[in-house]
C-alpha cells in the first residue's frame, strides 16, 4: 500500500521515530494560487496558509522535530502590490497575538531569519516580542524567514566575518564551512535534513542556500493552504526511505 492510501494515523505509525529528520525546512508556496482557484483575494490564501503554519508547527513539535524553518516573506516579496504586503503584515500581527501564548506554553522557541529592521513598526514589534518571550524555550526551535533571502544571508555572514577579522576575534585561516555556519541566522543549528516545497514549483527561491547543501528535497503539487498533517507525514516517510550518502558511496 502506498503512502497516498494510508490514513493519517497509519502514516504516523509508519514513521520511525529513531530516524526523524532533526531539521525540516519548508517553502510555503501557493497561497495566491489557492485563493485564485476559489475566486478569493490573494490575502485570503495567505490567511488560510497561516492556519497551516499553526497546524504544522504543532504536528512537528508533537512528533519530535527539533528544528523547523519556514519561509514566510522573502526579500523579493516587497515587489508585490502594496495592498497584498499590508495584508500580509496584518495577518502576521494577528497570528502572533493569537498564537504566542500557546507557542510559549508548548515550549517552542521562535527565532527569525532575515533583516526585520525593514518591517513596518507594528509587525516588527510583535516579532521582537515573540522572540523575547520564547527565548528560553527548548522543545523545538521555529525559524521564521521574514525579509529573508539566502544570498543576503551569505553576504550578512561575510560582513560579520570581516568585522571579526578586523577586531582580531578571528583568524582568516580559521575560516571553514563549519566556522562560516556560525555567522548565519541558524548559528548553532544543524543544517536541514529535509526541504519541503508544495505548490508544484521545483526551485529553491533563494531559501537557505548555504544550509541545504545536502538536504533531501520533497516536492508536492498541493498548494500550501491544502498542505496538512497527512502530507507532512508522507514527506517524512519518503525521507526515511532514502539513502543519504553526503557525497560518499
Amino acid at each position: 500500500m502506498g503512502n497516498q492510501e494510508l490514513s493519517i494515523e497509519e502514516l504516523k505509525n509508519e514513521i520511525d521515530i529513531k530516524k526523524l529528520p532533526k531539521h525540516i525546512a519548508i517553502i510555503m508556496d501557493g497561497n495566491g494560487r489557492w485563493a485564485k482557484k476559489r475566486f478569493l483575494p490573494r490575502n485570503a490564501g495567505h490567511q488560510e496558509g497561516m492556519e497551516r503554519v499553526v497546524e504544522i508547527v504543532e504536528v512537528a513539535a508533537d512528533l519530535g522535530i527539533e528544528y523547523l524553518s519556514l519561509y514566510a516573506f522573502s526579500t523579493e516579496n516587497w515587489k508585490r502590490p502594496m495592498e497584498e504586503i499590508e495584508g500580509l503584515m496584518k495577518i502576521l500581527v494577528f497570528y502572533i497575538k493569537r498564537e504566542l501564548d500557546k507557542l510559549h506554553k508548548n515550549n517552542i522557541k521562535i527565532q527569525i531569519m532575515g533583516d526585520i529592521s525593514k518591517l513596518p513598526t507594528k509587525p516588527r514589534e510583535e516579532v521582537l516580542r515573540a522572540v523575547e518571550k520564547t527565548k528560553n524555550n527548548t522543545r523545538m526551535i521555529l525559524n521564521i524567514g521574514l525579509n529573508y533571502g539566502g544570498r543576503d544571508e551569505i553576504i550578512y555572514g561575510i560582513k560579520n566575518i570581516l568585522k571579526d577579522i578586523e577586531l582580531g576575534k578571528m583568524d582568516i585561516e580559521e575560516l571553514n564551512p563549519n566556522s562560516f555556519s556560525n555567522y548565519l541566522y541558524t548559528k548553532g543549528q544543524p543544517d536541514p535534513d529535509l526541504l519541503i516545497r508544495p505548490s508544484g514549483e521545483l526551485r529553491l527561491s533563494n531559501f537557505m542556500l548555504y544550509q541545504i547543501a545536502y538536504a533531501e528535497f520533497w516536492f508536492s503539487d498541493i498548494n500550501w493552504p491544502d498542505f496538512k498533517e497527512k502530507q507532512f507525514y508522507q514527506a517524512i516517510l519518503d525521507y526515511q526511505k532514502r539513502n543519504r550518502r553526503f557525497g560518499g558511496i
